[in-house]
């Protein structure tokens, strides 16, 4: 087809303009023929904006070779004028390459702004892990003038809120929704529900399931309420929904069996929806829904019927596969089947100190004090480091940061005595703590 458009791209030769020229250019690059497009645009008499951003847009698409970003940056560099979807092109070219930093370069530099360019940046930085520098972005933006957030601006920072757990923030962007046309967009309803639900609002969550879609329910949104239920130990609530999903003629796909065994800790139930998925050859099982059924096995305490399932599947176990094996065996103290797990888990990710964490954990909850310590040497020489768990909390609109072994707070003696003081009360109730045989970093957290 591209043959044939070309060859009559050649015969109206006293015809052309710069569309026809940015037209064949645009066909080379959707058949991704980069190559071709380049050597086309190289020999045009003349050219428009249109055809400098096709270009620079056939440079940065996924498919092509680590996205010929190189290529774009000097093509842009060398065009006589700019408009906002060139700049646009670039930013997010540089967050496909992972240069967050260039990126938020070009995108201060920008002399006009639109809502592509403000979301763009909200997600490249939520993509990087950096959801509070998202939500100052989002801060930003509403003080630009004549940039109204759309659909997809409140989806990337209700996202941002959920990662980090802020009801605050979520509660403020809700209500900047319910004064646009997107409240009751269905994409917006999802990511809302997300947000209650990580952020412990389940009712809240609930209720805009009910009452938001009014009766226009998709399957994201059934699977966002499940994986809800289920994420928090809902296990009965999460089933119900989704016997009640099937029941309105909803055909479940594949996350949404994930959604619904991952974390509700009814194994029956489980094992019957994964027979379910088995016999449905119209969707594709993933290593992820394997890995959902030992991880619910190990983590019932049915640790040999989880290692039996693992020797019976059709292929070579993926590590998500051994680390929920081990993850089981770690809460339930098997410490044979957990040294196997963790051996299997190290040949496939030789680098991941969370494997070595809970491999030492295992041992030093069952008295090994030594191979666990032996453990800890190992992680060192090969210079492997936990990262640190950190929690938070939103107290009087101020949110207080908690890091292992961070005496920083300035309030640190009062909490760290109020611990001390409950970690005995529940002592003398008789209740024995998961954490209290955990190596951290050298010494032993009791």
């Amino acid at each position: 087809m591209i043959g044939e458009a070309r060859s009559l791209f050649d015969r109206v030769d006293a015809k052309k303009n710069v569309v026809t020229w940015t037209a064949m250019v645009s066909g080379y690059i959707r058949m991704n023929q980069i190559s071709e497009a380049e050597k086309l645009f190289n020999e045009m008499p003349h050219k428009n904006l249109v055809s400098w951003n096709t270009m620079i847009k056939g440079y940065l698409q996924r498919y092509a070779k680590n996205l010929r970003l190189e290529e774009a940056l000097e093509l842009f560099e060398r065009m006589p004028e700019r408009d906002i979807p060139s700049w646009n092109a670039m930013i997010t070219g540089f967050i496909q390459n992972g240069n967050l930093k260039k990126a938020d370069k070009l995108f201060n530099e920008m002399p006009d702004k639109n809502v592509i360019s403000w979301t763009t940046m909200i997600t490249g930085y939520i993509q990087d892990g950096q959801s509070e520098e998202a939500l100052r972005i989002f801060s930003r933006m509403q003080a630009a003038n004549g940039v109204k957030p759309n659909q997809g601006t409140f989806v990337s920072v209700l996202a941002a809120c959920s990662n980090l757990a802020g009801l605050s923030e979520g509660h403020q962007i809700h209500q900047v929704i319910c004064k646009t046309v997107h409240q009751n967009g269905a994409f917006v309803i999802s990511a809302l529900i997300n947000m209650y639900s990580k952020c412990g609002e389940l009712s809240t969550a609930r209720k805009m399931f009910d009452d938001g879609f009014a009766g226009q329910r998709d399957l994201i949104s059934w699977n966002g309420m499940i994986a809800a239920y289920a994420h928090h130990g809902c296990g009965g609530e999460a089933i119900s929904l989704f016997k009640e999903m099937q029941n309105l003629g909803i055909k479940p796909n594949d996350v949404t069996y994930v959604a619904a065994c991952s974390h509700a800790g009814l194994v029956d139930e489980g094992l019957k929806y994964f027979d379910e998925l088995i016999k449905d050859k119209s969707i594709q099982v993933r290593q992820d829904h394997y890995s959902c059924l030992v991880g619910l096995c190990g983590r019932a305490g049915r640790v040999k019927e989880a290692f039996d399932f693992i020797q019976q599947l059709p292929f070579e176990p993926s590590g998500s596969v051994w680390g929920a094996f081990l993850a089981g065996c770690y809460v339930h103290g098997n410490t044979n089947m957990g040294k196997l797990a963790a051996k299997r888990l190290l040949e496939l990710e030789p680098e991941n100190a969370g494997t070595y964490m809970l491999l030492s954990n295992i041992y030093a909850s069952s008295g090994k004090w030594r191979e666990a310590a032996r453990l800890r040497l190992k992680m060192k020489d090969k210079g492997l480091k936990k990262q640190p768990g950190c929690s938070w909390i939103d107290v009087g609109n101020k949110v207080h940061v908690f890091v292992v072994g961070d005496k920083s707070h300035s309030e640190a003696n009062l909490i760290y005595s109020l611990i001390h003081d409950l970690h005995v009360k529940m002592k003398k109730v008789g209740y024995v703590s998961d954490n209290d045989f955990t190596m951290e970093e050298g010494f032993l957290v009791t």
